[in-house]
């Protein structure tokens, strides 16, 4: 009898062949779209959780809006990474709250992040191109 209750995930590649080193403004996973606005919403500077998930709000028009799943599962993933770190004190004069953890992006983390919006500035561009999207004009779309 096999006993199967415990599976082990593992990311060793099986041609033997070494991995190219990753270049140091690239993930170890791939952003998403969470990831982004977490990046793009501290790019001001640190925050916390709550904050973040206002801003997300805020900066997308109500369009995205990060629960709190998506938020600390990203944020966990992000930490790991190195494209975030958890601060030790409160920002901005805020009161601080034991419950409160404030995270601002690493150097590494603000490279991928401006790495991501030179990929998406020229998708953008390319959609503009192929009529997707009207040219700007005035700042209106």
């Amino acid at each position: 009898m096999v006993s199967i209750s415990i599976m082990v995930l593992s990311t060793a590649r099986r041609d033997r062949t070494p991995a190219a080193p990753a270049a140091q403004d690239e993930p170890a996973t791939p952003i998403t779209p969470a990831v982004f606005h977490i990046m793009v919403a501290l790019a001001d500077g640190g925050a916390h959780g709550y904050a973040i998930m206002q801003d997300v709000r805020r900066l997308t028009g109500g369009e995205m809006k990060l629960g709190p799943g998506t938020l600390y599962r990203s944020i966990q993933r992000m930490l790991v990474d190195g494209l975030i770190q958890e601060l030790d004190i409160a920002l901005g004069g805020e009161e601080d709250d034991d419950r409160r953890r404030y995270y601002r992006l690493t150097p590494r983390g603000l490279a991928v992040a401006r790495a991501e919006a030179r990929r998406l500035a020229v998708l953008v561009d390319a959609a503009r191109a192929r009529k997707l999207l009207t040219p700007k004009a005035g700042g209106k779309r």
